[in-house]
């Protein structure tokens, strides 16, 4: 049984190595969330075998040499031998050690179920890999994303179980990219279900209102050592900035053939767009270098993630960690 185990958790760990490894040199298009879960289901099975089972065998296994060795010096005391060269003590726990493959699994359990439950459910960190949200977030921001504010959704399928909250203009969402849903994206909400939000001649307004924007000194993007035009906007509660390049037109180029396609009017001044119900319309804030709802459409409420709002970490500039609003 411990040899057949030995060999049995080797396959299984070589299966998790394979997979991480073939995704890391992009043979195949990793799902972190399926891997943190089956890694969950497995260490807590093998926790339950070693609480149940191995655990409490081993235990009786050394009871027993604790036994004969009671039995066997109270033998030798009978004999009027006194001197006992076994140690009992150092086979009970050469008994009681957790072999490698438990120590591997078992002993790993409690971690991972302590992070699947963290990421899944309340925090989840993520990294900001372009431009898209210069300059509220740059790139090699390690943001955390609150799972939980627009309700509570099981993880790998995605089913809501608890309501929460509807997400709301100006807020900075984190969710399933909807052409490839195995990505994820981040963009500030402009338009929710039933808005009508027209971009034209780079100037935002929702519901027939312009959204007033402030003028602030140009923002210096260190990456393309270049000055853009900075703005401040408010959506909602809270105010936040944007770049505009005046000599990038308005146009969009390269619109997909996207669900509800036909809610969007298309024009060389911008775009005018009807939210479908259930649905969201995403901007970035650095609004000419930035792939969003003009491009590929709605985000439907089913591929929301959860709200990002903090930077927790980035190893290029200290200063950033904090609050993003």
């Amino acid at each position: 049984m411990l040899q057949f185990m030995q060999i049995f958790t080797s396959l299984v760990l070589a299966a998790f190595g394979g997979y991480i490894g073939a995704w890391y040199f992009g043979a195949i298009e990793g799902n972190f969330a399926l891997l943190l879960f089956l890694a969950t289901v497995v260490t807590g099975a093998y926790w339950l075998a070693e609480r149940f089972y191995f655990l409490p065998q081993r235990r009786r296994a050394a009871q027993a040499v604790e036994d004969a060795a009671t039995a066997r010096r109270a033998e030798l005391d009978r004999m009027g031998i006194q001197k006992v060269d076994v140690d009992v003590q150092e086979a009970k726990g050469r008994l009681l050690m957790q072999p490698w493959w438990l120590d591997w699994t078992a002993g790993l359990f409690p971690v991972i179920v302590a992070v699947f439950v963290l990421r899944s459910f309340l925090f989840e960190p993520f990294k900001i890999p372009s431009g898209s949200m210069i300059p509220t977030l740059l790139v090699g921001d390690l943001i955390l994303v609150n799972k939980f504010t627009y309700g509570v959704r099981l993880p790998v399928i995605h089913t809501k179980i608890t309501e929460g909250t509807k997400p709301a203009r100006g807020d900075v969402l984190v969710f399933r990219y909807p052409p490839q849903p195995s990505l994820d994206y981040i963009k500030r909400v402009v338009g929710v279900p039933g808005d009508e939000v027209a971009y034209i001649n780079k100037r935002l307004t929702v519901n027939g209102q312009a959204i007033d924007t402030k003028a602030l000194p140009d923002f210096f993007e260190e990456d393309s050592m270049r000055y853009f035009k900075q703005f401040e906007e408010q959506l909602g509660t809270q105010p936040h900035r944007l770049l505009n390049n005046p000599d990038v037109p308005a146009f969009v180029q390269g619109a997909s053939n996207f669900a509800y396609r036909k809610n969007c009017r298309y024009s060389v001044e911008g775009v005018v767009c009807k939210v479908p119900e259930g649905h969201y319309f995403m901007m970035g804030d650095n609004r000419d270098n930035s792939l969003d709802s003009r491009y590929w459409g709605f985000v439907p409420e089913g591929n929301i993630v959860g709200k990002a709002f903090f930077v927790w970490m980035n190893f290029g500039n200290l200063k950033r960690i904090g609050s993003f609003h």
